[in-house]
This record gives C-alpha cells, sequence and structure tokens, in this order.
C-alpha cells in the first residue's frame, strides 16, 4: 500500500453546502481514506491510496462535480 495526499484550490466551494458534497463525492472513490476540506479557503485536502485510485481520477471527480481547480499539489508518503 503507498499512501500520498493531494492538496486542491478551487475557485468556489459554495459554502458549507458545497464542502459537504465535495466529501461526499470523493468519497465514493475506492482507495480514498480522508477529505478535509476548508471552505473559507476553497482548499481541500485528500488523503488516499494509490493502488485504489490515481490523481488523474481524483482530479476527474472534482471536474465532473462542476469545481474549476486553479491550484492542484501531490505528495506521496512513503512507508
Amino acid at each position: 500500500m503507498s499512501k500520498a495526499s493531494a492538496y486542491f484550490t478551487v475557485k468556489d466551494i459554495g459554502g458549507k453546502h458545497g464542502a459537504a458534497e465535495l466529501k461526499q463525492g470523493l468519497d465514493t472513490l475506492p482507495g480514498v481514506m480522508s477529505v478535509s476540506v476548508d471552505d473559507k479557503f476553497q482548499e481541500f485536502a485528500v488523503d488516499y491510496d494509490t493502488s485504489g485510485v490515481k490523481q488523474s481520477q481524483l482530479k476527474a471527480k472534482i471536474e465532473d462535480m462542476g469545481y474549476d481547480i486553479t491550484r492542484a499539489q501531490y505528495e506521496e508518503q512513503f512507508m
């Protein structure tokens, strides 16, 4: 198992409702372990298992949900 984190900034999360929608949508992907959203700064972090989901799938899911990604950063964590 290889754990990684992805950090995204989007144009407009849409407050608490949008934050909950993003969290719920990303939680449906296999391999996603946690999603934390900061609606004040339009940012969120996703911790995931790279054997279950790929960076491109995370990005595609976010865009499919109607969010415009302005920044994305990925970090692999080796154990």
